[in-house]
Formats: C-alpha cells, structure tokens, sequence
C-alpha cells in the first residue's frame, strides 16, 4: 500500500520524525484557506502516488493567497504520469543549507534490512547510483539486533553529511527506522532530508509503502480508502484474491506467488506479453477458480488464458473438478490452456482431457503450455 506524501509525512510525526507543518486541499478554496493557516510562504504540492512532481509543475511556491489560488488552479487536475492531481499539500516553506537522502527497505538476498544515505539529495537516487555510486552510504541491518545510535552515527560519517546535520540526522535515521519496523512497511524513503540554515535536520518528502500483509496489526481504514485501484485490481481483492493488472493479453491463473512469477517470465520467454499476476493461493477450488476467472474474463484485452497449477498439499483430481466447476459456472470467451503437475496430476489430467475442446486445451509442462497461450492470443488478435 503506497501512501501519499502527506499521508506519510503524517506517519513519520506519529514516530518523532520532523516534517514541516501543513493542509490537505482538494479545492482551491481550500488550499488557499490552508495556506493563510499555515503562513506565508508555503509550497504547493500535488498529491500523486508517482515521481516526477516537480518537473511535471506540480510543485509550486508561493508567497501570498494570489499565487496559491493561481498554483492550486492549475495543479488540481493536472495529469502527471497517468495520475490526475485530486488533491494538494499546502506545506510551510522551508529554508535548505543542504538536502540529502536516507531509506530503509528490505535486502531480501541478505536477509536483512537495507540503509541508504547519501549527501546527494533532491535527486533521483537512481540517478545517483548510476553517476556516483559510491555517493550513497549503505548499511545492513539484522532485525534481530535492530539499528543503535553509534551505528546510525557512523552510518552518517560514512555518507559525509555536514557535520552540522550529523546529530540531527542521526535522531532521524534512528526514528526512521523504528518507524520502518514497528509501522509494518516495505519502504521508508526521505528524499530530500534538509538541513536547515539554523542547524534543524526534518523530512521535506515522504515516500512510504507499507505491507499489506500486516494490515490486521493497524488501523489503516483511511489509507486503505485512498488507494487507486483499476477495476481489475478492486474485483480480485473482493474476491480475495492477489492480482496485479499488467498491459498484455495472456491471462494468467497460479497457485502460489513464486509459480505465479515464474508463469510470467515463462510467457515472456515464449514471446507473449501477461495480462496479469494473480496468485490464488494454496488451493484452486470450483469457486476461487471461477472467481479468478471472472477477473481474468473482465480485462477486454485478453486474448488466451493459461492456468499453471502444480499440485501440493491440494491434490490434482481436486484442481481439475475445481477447474471443470469453475467453467460451468463463469461463461469463457478466451481459450484456455492448463498445465497441471504434482500430487494425483494424472488422474487431474484424465478428467480435463473429458472436457478439452479448441477452447480448453492441457500441455503437460509449463513451456508447451505457454507457448500454446501465447499462439492462441497471437490467432485471436488477428
């Protein structure tokens, strides 16, 4: 769940990070009403889940309510990256000595969380890396021992941050990391942190996703109603199901998130382009397949669909019903490819081989089947 800046500016505060004070607008009525609260001058800032405000005119300064009414008016609306301005963040202007960048994610390879820092902030941290990799100060943190202050301390060395910024930095490395933690999220990212002329370091930027999974711990109900989701994507959490809508027209059903991913780079390996991750889970029952299904079935650009099964704990005569069920229940109008293996995946395969037609089609392995799906959308898109 990604989080817009002021949404995670609000977060970073919860956690004795400093951000400078601001007003959510959604009108331009309003943005002028926050401005006045906040005082003069402040920044315009559209509230979009993507990069690239600034150079898009989505940030603007402003020194009275005449800039802010004529900043609100053309920001509101504005479409940046596919993402259209519903609302701003009237933000107190700040004064910058300097801008640097810290983050906190996951290193899945080291098993570990990843610290990054470097002097060289403002920027795209990309760019950096790519420029002057060895501008960016990075760590590894063990969960289990967590980040101290003699770490964070040389971690701010190590990036040469001003020393004046040194124990500012430090407070909102180590805020910013519990913040990371106890807050459930996958990526914490101040870009820029600033240095003030007066010695104050604070988050001017707040890039914030957090982890589904842990959603039970937290009351995210307002985040949650926030998020943009396309109608694919809003269909399939109603159905519970995990599903990320791609731009292709191979459909794609797996059980398993690995499987699934792996059923994508399988597609593109046969030369095919995926219309979709969805994963649905452990088990491939008559109604989460027909609800997977369904799903599948609304994105007008698929052209086949290819159903990758391998058989666990569930066992393959129990995924085919569930599959024959499913077919009974939603009406189809792509043709459908399905390679089931695993536990029982020969009486699986008897009992599609009763219902297979040009429309549904069973490859015993992974890549036959791809590449059937793939030739099957290249047919129907002719």
């Amino acid at each position: 769940m990604d989080l817009f800046e002021h949404q995670g500016k609000e977060l970073f505060a919860s956690f004795g990070i400093p951000v400078s004070p601001g007003a959510v607008a959604r009108t331009v009525d309003e943005a002028v009403a926050a401005a006045d609260g906040v005082g003069y001058p402040v920044v315009v800032k559209a509230q979009v889940l993507v990069g690239g405000r600034g150079k898009a005119g989505g940030i603007k300064l402003a020194s009275n309510a005449d800039e802010v009414r004529t900043h609100a008016g053309n920001i509101l609306g504005m479409d940046i990256r596919g993402h259209t301005v519903e609302r701003l963040w009237i933000e107190k202007a700040s004064d910058i000595a300097a801008e640097y960048y810290g983050s906190f994610t996951l290193d899945r390879s080291a098993k570990k969380h990843l610290g990054m820092l470097s002097a060289k902030g403002g920027i795209d941290i990309e760019a950096v890396a790519e420029e002057d990799p060895d501008a960016i100060a990075r760590i590894h943190v063990d969960p289990v021992d967590g980040l101290d202050e003699a770490t964070a301390r040389k971690w701010v060395r190590a990036a040469r941050l001003d020393p004046d910024a040194e124990q500012g930095a430090v407070e909102l490395l180590l805020n910013l990391y519990r913040c990371y933690v106890e807050g459930d999220a996958d990526l914490v990212e101040v870009n820029p942190m600033i240095l003030t002329p007066d010695g104050r370091v604070h988050a001017l930027d707040a890039k914030v996703t957090l982890d589904d999974n842990a959603a039970f711990r937290h009351d995210w109900a307002e985040y949650a109603s926030t998020q943009k989701r396309d109608e694919r994507e809003q269909a399939a959490a109603e159905k519970g199901l995990q599903y990320v809508g791609l731009d292709g027209t191979v459909g794609i059903i797996a059980n398993g998130a690995g499987l699934a991913m792996s059923t994508l780079d399988v597609v593109n390996q046969a030369g095919g382009d995926p219309a979709n991750f969805l994963d649905i889970g452990g088990g491939a029952s008559a109604e989460v397949m027909a609800g997977a299904l369904e799903v599948i079935n609304g994105d007008p650009k698929v052209r086949s669909i290819f159903i990758n099964i391998f058989g666990g704990i569930t066992r393959g005569e129990e995924v085919a019903n569930g599959i024959v069920q499913a077919l009974g229940r939603v009406s189809i109008e792509a043709p459908i490819v399905i390679r089931l293996d695993g536990t029982n995946a020969d009486q699986g395969r008897a009992i599609l081989a009763e219902h297979e037609s040009e429309k549904l089609q069973s490859r015993p392995t992974m890549l036959e089947a791809a590449r059937t799906a793939v030739e099957l959308a290249g047919e129907a898109a002719k």
